[in-house]
């Protein structure tokens, strides 16, 4: 803005008190319904509102009223702003009433001024309220946007402590908004190099039952922490289960965070008794015998070895047949008429296949030793590896 008018806001800088004072009973008496400054210290918004009122004059004077993205007055106010929580609608609504103050105060004093000079004061004055409102948004976006990140950062390393083991005192369970103690659901699903996850958007399909849930990313896998307050955990795995597009596990404490790390070693245990390409979620409970394996590849070789080393070394056609003889003999709770309904044959067909496989493992199938011994080794023929 050039001309008279120029002069005008140059005049109003040594008062510009008298504007803040303008601005602030402003602030709090047009709609003050629509203001929430209770995180900001009263001074400190004085502050803010006379340092805007000083820019905006300053550029009316010095005539610019072009790019002010970064401005250095504007941009500093959204920061704080952002930082203290002011919500962005409740700042721009401000810059305006800003606005306002000042081009008021100029119409005080424009005795002898043309109409045209006063249109054309009227285009510049919004054009820089418009302009130090954008830098404004500019800068508050950004500040949330690294308040956000310092959050994520935060979280992500409190639900590593957690999982690790490490402190899950009060303070903890109040950042993270989880229940101190109380029984858990602890979820581990396989993440893929390319992000991939084997239970895709877990915490929306629970979050649509009321269900509320805490998703943590790992280097190779995604860990959840379902609080299970009022509900069965069958319904939360129900819900799950149809997610499964990989391998996920599955483990429960009813210690609170404070059980999450066993529990959460307990899941990734089980997640490594599935087999690659698997896409189901299973609880740790109905992988007892695969997961006391795992832990002991010696034993688990061995167990199997001794057990049924001679029946593996067989033509693929006759191993094939003992196995799955032996399993649904198992299965039946050793009863070769149950199992040969299931095997759709005779009998004696199974109780002939049943006494080839003992003959060749060297073993009696017969007590109590036998039923356990010959069940872990052929639930260690699952397991991955």
């Amino acid at each position: 803005m050039e001309g008279p008018l120029s002069t005008i806001a140059t005049a109003w800088l040594p008062d510009v008190d008298v504007l803040t004072d303008r601005l602030v009973t402003a602030v709090f008496t047009d709609h003050p319904a629509w203001t929430d400054y209770r995180s900001v210290p009263p001074e400190d918004l004085r502050d803010g509102c006379r340092r805007y009122l000083t820019r905006v004059l300053q550029l009316l004077a010095d005539g610019h009223v072009g790019n002010t993205d970064d401005d250095p007055v504007a941009g500093p106010i959204g920061r704080q702003r952002a930082e203290q929580g002011v919500p962005l609608e409740v700042m721009l609504r401000t810059f305006r009433l800003g606005g306002r103050v000042v081009w008021e105060a100029l119409l005080e004093r424009t005795d002898g001024v043309t109409p045209a000079d006063l249109g054309a004061a009227a285009t510049a004055m919004w054009t820089v309220v418009d302009g130090l409102s954008s830098a404004l948004s500019t800068s508050y976006r950004r500040a949330e946007a690294e308040q956000l990140r310092r959050d994520d950062q935060r979280r992500h390393a409190l639900l590593e402590e957690v999982v690790a083991g490490g402190t899950t005192g009060q303070r903890v369970a109040d950042q993270l908004d989880l229940p101190l103690g109380g029984a858990y659901l602890v979820v581990v699903a396989d993440l893929e190099p390319d992000g991939t996850t084997a239970l895709p958007s877990p915490q929306t399909a629970l979050g649509a039952l009321g269900v509320r849930s805490v998703w943590h990313v790992r280097t190779d896998t995604i860990v959840g922490l379902v609080p299970l307050e009022s509900h069965d955990p069958a319904f939360v795995l129900a819900r799950l289960r149809p997610l499964a597009r990989g391998r996920g596990a599955v483990a429960s404490t009813t210690d609170g965070l404070s059980g999450v790390a066993v529990a959460h070693r307990l899941a990734v245990l089980a997640l490594g008794t599935l087999p690659r390409g698997a896409a189901e979620l299973v609880r740790v409970e109905d992988r007892y015998p695969q997961a006391m394996l795992l832990r002991s590849p010696e034993l688990r070789r061995r167990l199997v070895d001794d057990w049924l080393g001679p029946v593996l070394r067989l033509p693929p056609r006759e191993r094939d047949v003992l196995l799955e003889t032996l399993t649904a003999w198992l299965e039946a709770d050793r009863s070769a008429g149950v199992a040969a309904e299931r095997l759709y044959c005779h009998r004696n067909t199974v109780l002939n296949r049943l006494q080839r496989a003992a003959a060749l493992v060297g073993h009696p199938l017969t007590g109590r030793r036998a039923y356990v011994e010959l069940s872990l080794a052929l639930s260690a023929l699952e397991l991955p590896g």
